[in-house]
């Protein structure tokens, strides 16, 4: 848990954090207990104004962002009945396989409607409570997420941020809860377990309860505005607020999140999330599974050298990397091809490449994934005219670099690189109401450090191992999915040997 206090300007003035632990009771599953956030955002915050040293009174509004979809039951006193369903939990895999087979109307943020639905999301968590633990949620009053959690414990009101809803529910602001959706699975019970009311970005949820705010060292009443999902939080801690802008998230994975006003769908993305961020600001959303993660992988397996050398050398290789190509799909691939069966490669490999060129050619492929999620937008009519990006690897010029070349369009790096705790400084300043609106404080309180151009001459020079690229899925697919197959065969004839003996 990590609190940040900032002034008017946007300006940090000081950060502290507090842990708390994640368990993996099975594989693929992950959860944590709901009273550990409490403990550690009380720290957290309290060690923040010592840090600061300000007074309780001088904080005017705050608000939080949490991860998404992160799943819990509570009673009617906001107690949790079980340890959450962390957003990684991917437990309502079989769950999540029957949502998307319903092919409800709901269903079109998902690919279109062509799917898939992840376990990550809402329904999927609620369904598997439902048929594996009926007790708990026969016993729980809401079934919602981290960010009502805290927010509940914060003011004593319940209640849902339109952010996470229209994100990872299938809720929708024109159409409401996804009624038809519950009904074909058999729990339309749910919706009275959902919180009832939805509330739009910043506005404020109410005022800290006397209990809330002796734990947090804050002052009774202080306004709590409405926040929502981390990464889309992050958006607004990046400027990233009008049509047309996207946000390269950017560390052991890729998030790409664009602002729209149209209503997109369509396949290879997710989204469109309608009044996302604000009424009539909405986002689409693609994703690369193994990005940092991958590069972390070559690093280890090149005896670890420091990465500013692997970067020197990488630099030295001419764009394509003498013909030696990439494929980034170590953990699978998200969007566009949504297959988590498919697997990284490295393509024509001679006695020539260095680790310079298997450096370089990582990257690239990592960016030409990137360019491949910005073609598919383009395709179903989101066109980003700027990309603004956070992350670990914005450490690297070299990779700020091959972004830029490769799609063309200028990367924007901002002052503050706590995106996340930015955003929510934003909302917070918006219900303290030091500035009229979201876009407002987004203009007032985000600062462009730096801008990372582009050049035509390299991006035209990429032309053939970008169509290189492309070409490898469709290709090593069948290798990927037979490897697959021969693989789950193997691990169901184990299973059945152990339920033998």
């Amino acid at each position: 848990m990590r609190a940040g206090i900032f002034d008017r300007k946007g300006a940090p003035i000081a950060f502290a954090s507090s842990p708390y632990s994640t368990t993996y009771p099975q594989s693929s599953w992950a959860e944590q207990d709901p009273e550990e956030w409490w403990r550690a955002m009380g720290e957290a915050s309290r060690a923040a104004l010592a840090a600061a040293k300000v007074k309780p009174h001088q904080i005017e509004a705050l608000s939080l962002d949490t991860t998404n979809c992160t799943v819990v039951a509570l009673d009617a006193a906001g107690k949790a009945l079980r340890p959450c369903l962390l957003w990684m939990d991917m437990r309502s895999a079989a769950q999540a396989a029957r949502v998307a087979a319903s092919g409800d109307s709901a269903l079109i943020v998902n690919g279109g409607g062509k799917g898939p639905v992840s376990a990550e999301w809402m329904v999927p968590k609620a369904l598997w409570l439902k048929e594996e633990e009926p007790e708990v949620y026969a016993a729980a009053t809401y079934i919602c997420e981290y960010q009502d959690f805290i927010n509940f414990r914060l003011t004593g009101c319940m209640c849902a941020s339109v952010n996470n809803v229209s994100a990872r529910w299938h809720y929708d602001t024109q159409r409401g809860w996804p009624n038809t959706l519950l009904q074909h699975l058999g729990m339309p019970e749910l919706l009275e377990k959902w919180p009832q009311d939805v509330l739009p970005l910043a506005e404020v949820v109410g005022g800290l309860t006397q209990e809330a705010a002796e734990h947090l060292g804050l002052a009774p009443g202080t306004p709590v505005a409405q926040g929502g999902v981390d990464a889309q939080i992050g958006m607004l801690g990046l400027g990233v607020i009008d049509p047309g802008s996207l946000a390269l998230l950017m560390g052991s994975s890729h998030l790409h999140l664009g602002v729209t006003d149209q209503m997109l769908h369509g396949s290879g993305m997710f989204g469109t999330y309608r009044d996302g961020l604000c009424p009539g600001i909405s986002v689409v959303e693609g994703g690369q599974t193994s990005t940092g993660s991958a590069v972390a992988w070559l690093h280890r397996l090149l005896g670890s050298p420091g990465y500013a050398e692997l970067d020197k050398e990488a630099a030295g290789v001419p764009p394509g990397a003498e013909g030696l190509v990439c494929l980034d799909h170590f953990q699978g691939n998200r969007t566009p091809h949504t297959d988590a069966a498919s697997r990284g490669a490295f393509v024509g490999l001679t006695l020539r490449h260095s680790r310079g060129h298997m450096h370089r050619a990582l990257l690239e492929s990592i960016c030409f994934g990137t360019e491949l999620v910005l073609e598919t937008m383009r395709d179903n009519g989101f066109h980003p005219a700027s990309i603004t990006c956070a992350g670990g690897p914005t450490r690297s010029d070299l990779w700020l670099q091959l972004h830029a070349d490769i799609s063309n369009i200028p990367l924007r790096l901002t002052e503050v690189a706590e995106a996340p705790a930015l955003g929510s400084a934003i909302l917070a300043a918006v219900a303290a109401g030091w500035y009229p609106s979201i876009p407002d404080a987004v203009r007032g309180m985000v600062h462009i450090a730096r801008t990372v151009q582009p050049n035509p001459a390299v991006h035209e020079a990429y032309r053939e191992s970008y169509a290189a690229y492309k070409e490898l899925y469709p290709a090593l697919r069948p290798t990927f999915h037979a490897a697959a197959a021969r693989d789950s065969a193997r691990r169901q004839a184990q299973k059945g040997a152990r339920a033998s003996a």
